[in-house]
Parts: structure tokens; sequence; C-alpha cells
């Protein structure tokens, strides 16, 4: 099972968007999808579809050890992905974890491949909007990082200090982390500030950034009030076809190939 954190400090960026289509877009090309909800906030699992009282086990029990990962994964709409919800519970989990021993390596136990037992193709882990140690957690648990970057000013002064973090878990918990990508999000082709905003990225980061972006899109906005992933909601709106195009790159880096990218 291929592990991949979606990961960025920066609130508003679409983490959350970006792990609900992907996974949908890696189910649609055949792989079976688990995603992680490592939100307090739990809005993967709503984006999903899941009711409150749907989520009898979460990701905060497994991380406490309180479950396993066949107990808490459900079943979504979506073929071929299922999803491990969270709960605001999830924000005591730092508190309570801080002096426990081994607490940034609580989840790369619960994922491990005989926790797993190979039911999951690949593993997406939507990590809440901090630097804290669920975020630590999930780059310690993961094999790649995939950045979302909003295309807005202050975009690039936050991902460094996400850079230095991904520096800091490869040097003392996971050497073998690596970024499989920056993808560029809420790109508007109409803004000047977009357009510099990816130019810049590109110049700093290169081949780093996908070639896919994803546009500033209202049906994007739209879906997960109806419990559904874009893709689902409507696949052939611009946001969908950025987010088909996206899923095929990725695995593209995944396999070590370059991917066609046209939706």
């Amino acid at each position: 099972m291929i592990r991949i954190a979606i990961a960025n400090q920066k609130g508003g960026v679409g983490k959350t968007t970006t792990a609900i289509n992907l996974a949908t877009g890696l189910a649609a090309a055949g792989r079976r999808v688990l995603l992680l909800d490592l939100d307090p906030q739990g809005n993967a699992s709503t984006g999903l579809g899941l009711r409150r009282g749907q989520r009898a086990h979460t990701s905060y029990e497994l991380l406490g050890g309180e479950t396993t990962l066949a107990e808490a994964a459900l079943a979504t709409n979506v073929p071929r992905v299922d999803i491990i919800p969270s709960t605001v519970d999830l924000s005591g989990a730092e508190v309570e974890l801080a002096d426990a021993e081994g607490r940034a390596y609580r989840l790369r136990e619960a994922l491990s491949e005989e926790q797993a037992g190979g039911r999951w193709d690949v593993c997406l882990m939507d990590c809440p909007p901090s630097l804290g140690l669920l975020t630590v957690n999930a780059l310690t648990a993961a094999d790649h990082v995939l950045v979302p970057l909003q295309c807005e000013f202050f975009a690039l002064e936050g991902l460094s200090q996400l850079l230095k973090t991904v520096e800091r878990v490869r040097a003392g918990l996971n050497p073998v982390l690596d970024i499989i990508g920056v993808v560029l999000t809420m790109y508007d082709r109409r803004n000047r500030l977009s357009d510099q905003v990816a130019q810049d990225a590109r110049a700093v980061l290169g081949d780093t950034v996908f070639e896919t972006t994803i546009p500033r899109n209202v049906r994007l906005s739209e879906a997960p009030s109806h419990g559904l992933p874009a893709l689902v909601y409507d696949h052939r709106c611009p946001g969908s076809e950025a987010y088909i195009a996206l899923s095929r790159e990725l695995i593209g880096r995944l396999s070590g190939s370059p991917a066609k990218v046209a939706a």
C-alpha cells in the first residue's frame, strides 16, 4: 500500500478537496483507495457523505490503539474508496499523545502492511492545517507527500515552512519520505497573480510542480454539501476534469513514467 500524506499547514488551500477527488480519480483508474481523515473538522468524511452517527470507529481511536485498520475502515458510495472517518475528538489527540512513547510512530504502526492486509493499493491521508503531531504522524507514516499550493501571495512563504518540516521528519523519523509533487490549486487564469505564483513556483521547484493545475470552480465547492466528490457530482466541470488529469499524472509519477494529463 502506497501511503501519501496530503499536507500544507495553511488552511483553505484545497487539501480536503484534493484528497476526496484524487481518491475518486485513482479509484476510477482501478486502484483500491483508503482515505484517512486526520483533520478534527472531519470535512473529508462529510464530503464523502458520512453522517456523524455512522462514524463508529475513527482516526482518533486508530491513533490511540483502540481500534484496528480493518475495524475502522468504512465503505463509501464511491466504488473502491474506503474511509477512516474523523470527529472533533481527534483535536485532543495531540495533547493526549504528547508524552506517549513512540508518539510520532503511532500512525505508521497502524498502517503497516500487516494491518492493511493487502486490502488497498493507495492510502491518502488528509492532514489538518497545522504542523503539529497529527501531521508529523502522517509524514512519518508516508512514503510520499503531496502539497496543494494555493495560487495566492503568501503561498510560497508557507510552503517553505512545510519543506523544512519534511526535511526534519526525513532526517529524524522517516528517511524514505519524499515529495511526490506540488499541485497548484484555486488557479484563476483571469488573475495575473495566479500566473505569477505559478511561474514563481515552477521557477523555484521545477518539475516537482505538477503540470496539472486545479482551477477555481464553483462545482468543486458545491459538491461536498451533497456528500459527493466533484467527480461524481459533475464529472464534466472544469474542476473534475482537472482532478482526473491530476490522477493520471500522479499514477505516472508513482509508476516512474510520464503521464498524459489531458482530460
